[in-house]
């Protein structure tokens, strides 16, 4: 896990002054530390237990499609309001620095599916909140959370409870 910290750069003031922000694209760029993220998610889960892996937009999209492509599950991705074409479901939250709305195409998880929910930080915790009531709106049964990353000052896994959480880097 050294290697995957060693890889994540920060960026002070990024998006706003007093963020700092955790940039994960070094460790994406470096082949050992992102397959070690793919192979640690999987382990986590265990193949054979996940239908459907959700990404949460963007870089959240980088991580889920291989894990889903390892479990031999679908891919469902989690958008900003307005970038998908079909039928949605919709779901506002609140983030550290705003506030936004995810949506999910209607027919993107069936009744029953066990889903995993992956993404790149788990900060305060409403980005993932809000896709787990997107999926379980939908049918869909929550296995866990994966993050590369944790902000636990921030408090997201307790926004989380009820919900298995895996975070591979914890900042505190």
């Amino acid at each position: 896990m050294e290697r995957l910290r060693r890889a994540v750069r920060d960026i002070a003031d990024f998006p706003q002054p007093g963020i700092m922000f955790k940039d994960i694209t070094p460790l994406l760029g470096d082949p050992a530390a992102f397959s070690t993220v793919i192979d640690e998610i999987v382990a986590h889960f265990g193949r054979g237990n996940i239908d459907k892996v959700v990404g949460i937009e963007a870089r959240g999209f980088i991580v889920a499609s291989p894990v889903a492509y390892h479990f031999g599950a679908g891919f469902v991705p989690v958008r900003k309001r307005g970038k998908l074409p079909w039928e949605v479901e919709r779901e506002s939250y609140s983030l550290e620095y705003g506030s936004e709305t995810l949506e999910v195409h209607r027919d993107a998880i069936a009744p029953g599916e066990r889903v995993a929910i992956v993404d790149d930080v788990l900060a305060t915790g409403g980005t993932a909140a809000a896709t787990a009531h997107l999926v379980e709106r939908l049918g869909g049964l929550v296995q866990g959370m994966a993050f590369i990353i944790e902000l636990a000052p921030l408090g997201g896994r307790q926004r989380l409870a009820g919900h298995a959480v895996l975070s591979l880097l914890r900042y505190d």
